[in-house]
Parts: structure tokens; sequence; C-alpha cells
């Protein structure tokens, strides 16, 4: 179970508002355990669950510009319930509580945020750190370094296709550049460590490489329904039925087909596309049967890991360790002091 999209929510009035206020309340990086909280978050999901015993509570994921923490309704009543589905910004009271290793807020009070509230909104809605503009420029440039006039071609008229929905898609609807632009800043920076490595590995085919990160997560657009701030409500129906890989794929064949480009360079894109996950578990059915692809796997995780990293040793002071970071396989990570 989702809410609706902040751009619903927020009439003109509301969003000129808060374009001019100011922010109050505690950022989510720097709330710890055993604290109190009052403050304004963004909801990014919400879940009505059961205990063990049967008891209802709402299961919600707040944002801010500076990270995200899951918050508990324990005391269920469907007027909560309503409150949490219509609202996309809410003032919470509550206290930190520490769970498993991960910092988690038990909801006291809740209430949506108003226009009377004094609330910024560009500091509740979390962002990749370079403007989207740039990014793009950069993105495209990478575009104009693919020599392979087919490839080149083919990967332009993608880009250009969802370069509207590119501007402000995450990468995810959780975990690594779940935010506004995040698909944008994740293919950029791939990008970017690609040419680093073809620099060292200076037989691969860097058109491959170029194309193949460009083009391994661009069906995450048709994955997920994200509004304009990079939040995603859901995955969409076929989304959940085939996923971004199996869409990429598709897209590829379909307009490389319209293009006339080769069919072994439209397969070989494919294929870059289909193993990029490395395991069937993961939903690559083959593994990477070409250097460019095995290199287009290993930038995706190195990127994904970078960014968990990064994320997690910046919510805390140096010489300390974090919190377990679940995606990092429940490991307390340390914060170097020089």
């Amino acid at each position: 179970m989702g809410q609706a999209s902040i751009g619903d929510l927020l009439n003109d009035k509301a969003r000129e508002q808060m374009r001019s206020m100011v922010d109050t309340g505690k950022n989510i990086s720097d709330l710890k355990a055993g604290e109190k909280t009052d403050g304004f978050y963004l909801i990014k999901s919400f879940e009505v669950k059961k205990t063990t015993n049967g008891k209802q509570y709402i299961d919600i994921d707040l944002v801010d510009k500076t990270g995200e923490i899951n918050a508990k309704i324990w005391e269920y009543s469907e007027e909560k319930e309503a409150l949490v589905a219509s609202s996309s910004i809410v003032k919470v009271r509550g206290e930190v509580l520490e769970w498993n290793g991960s910092k988690q807020l038990k909801v006291n009070k809740i209430r949506p945020a108003s226009e009377t509230d004094s609330i910024k909104i560009s500091e509740l809605i979390p962002s990749a750190p370079v403007d989207k503009e740039e990014m793009f420029h950069e993105v495209k440039s990478y575009v104009n370094k693919i020599k392979d006039t087919e490839i080149r071609m083919l990967v332009d008229t993608i880009i250009s296709k969802y370069s509207s929905k590119l501007y402000y898609y995450p990468a995810a609807k959780k975990n690594h550049h779940s935010y506004m632009s995040g698909l944008l800043y994740h293919m950029m920076r791939m990008l970017q460590s690609g040419e680093k490595l073809g620099q060292v590995y200076d037989f691969l085919n860097m058109d491959y490489v170029y194309a193949g990160v460009i083009l391994h997560d661009i069906c995450k657009i048709l994955e997920m329904d994200s509004d304009e701030y990079g939040v995603v409500s859901d995955y969409t129906m076929e989304g959940k039925l085939l996923g971004h890989i199996i869409q990429g794929i598709k897209e590829i064949e379909i307009e490389g087909e319209k293009l006339g480009i080769s069919r072994e360079k439209s397969v070989v894109l494919q294929h870059m596309v289909l193993s990029h996950h490395y395991e069937p578990e993961f939903g690559s059915p083959k593994k990477p049967m070409t250097p460019e692809a095995e290199l287009l796997h290993f930038l995706d995780i190195i990127d994904a890991r970078m960014f968990d990293f990064q994320h997690a040793v910046e919510g805390v002071q140096p010489g300390h360790f974090t919190d377990k970071i679940w995606l990092l396989d429940n490991r307390n990570l340390y914060r170097t002091t020089n």
C-alpha cells in the first residue's frame, strides 16, 4: 500500500508558501537512539501490518534530505491510516529507538502539515548532490563518445525517449540512489568509472561499455511509478510482472529493429542488460559472456556499494562505528579519523 504523490497533495498556494518557509525539526541523519524528535518529514511509503499476536500497526518509511528512518504507529486506527494515506508531509512527535542494530522511530503523535507550518520543502526532498541539468549534459557527452554510428543512434533514441522522466527518476524504490534524480546520478558515476577503467583495460570496446551503462537501468522508468520528487508509490503492473531487465531487453530490440541496426549489436546490448545482475535469483538468467558485460556488472556493484558506504559513514562521527547496515550484510562500518 502506498500514498498519493506529493504533487497531487500540494496545491499551488501551499507549494509557494512552503518554498518560502524555514524548516524546523531535527534532520533524520542527526537522530540518535534514546532521543525524542518533533519535526516534519516526508512519507516515502507505508503499509498496514500485523504483529505476531494479530494486532494491526502502521509501518512507515520517513525521509528528509539527509536520510531515511523506519517508523511505527503501534496504536492503529482507521483515522490514522487515512491520515497517512492522504498526506505526504507530516509532523511527527516520537522517540528514537534501536531495533536489530538500526534506528527506528516510535510515533506518539502525527498530523498532516498545514499551510501555517514552517516548512521548507527542499529540505524534505532527498535528491542527487549534482544538478540534474549538469548530469544530463554529462551523460549525453558519453553518448557522443560512442564511435559506432548504429550503437550511438540506438542509445540516443532511447535516452531521448525517456529524457523528461530521467531528470527526476530514482534508481530504486528503496536502497541505493532511491531519491530524486538518483537514476541519472547512478548512470553518470558508472560512466565516469567505466571511462577510467577503460584506460587500464584498453582491449575493451568502450562503445558497448558506455551503451551498456546508459541502457542497463533505463527501464526502471517503466518499472516504477514515481512522482516529480522521485518518490515511488509502487511498481507498475508491467514492472511487477516483467521487471526492468526484461523491459530493457524489449526496448533495445524494438527500437533497434525500427532503426535497422545490426542484429549482433542489438543482441550483445540485450545480453549486457540481461546479465548485469549476474545471478538468477537477482533477475539475470545468464552470467556475463563478454568482457564489457562483466565490467558493467561490477561498475553497477561498485557504485551501489560506494553509495551505501558513503551514506552510512556520513551519519557518524570520525572514529566511531555505524549501526548495523542490513544492505551491507549487517556490518558495522567504521569512519576513519583522517
